[in-house]
């Protein structure tokens, strides 16, 4: 099953701010935007969420420490045939993206979401 990571909201961020402002990814947003109008796909994937601090430790043990940005979709191996591997990231035997449009295109074309219309 594709996993599919995404910033749990209204985190803080002390290095931007250092009063405790609370905020959200939008990039993330815009991806439960996608899971809302297309609630079928909260069957077909593994969505977990992480909190914003680094080291992002479940990710990390998937694609390694220098991609662990939000969103990031991880496939499963089983899927690597249904994609242009060239617009993925490859971490050992893994591809993931955390490119939202590569994210939101795939997730139509394997998954039977919505087509966005960008």
């Amino acid at each position: 099953m594709d996993i599919l990571f995404l910033l749990t909201p209204g985190f803080t961020d002390s290095a931007r701010d250092g009063v405790g402002k609370r905020y959200h990814c939008p990039d993330c947003a815009f991806l439960e935007g996608v899971l809302a109008c297309c609630p079928e796909l909260r069957d077909r994937l593994d969505i977990r969420y992480v909190d914003y601090p680094r080291p992002r430790r479940p990710i990390v043990d998937l694609v390694g420490e220098a991609h662990q940005g939000c969103p990031n979709l991880v496939l499963d191996p089983g899927n690597h045939q249904f994609v242009d591997a060239g617009r993925f990231h490859r971490a050992g035997d893994r591809l993931h993206a955390t490119d939202t449009r590569v994210i939101v295109e795939y997730l139509a074309a394997r998954h039977g979401a919505l087509v966005p219309h960008f």
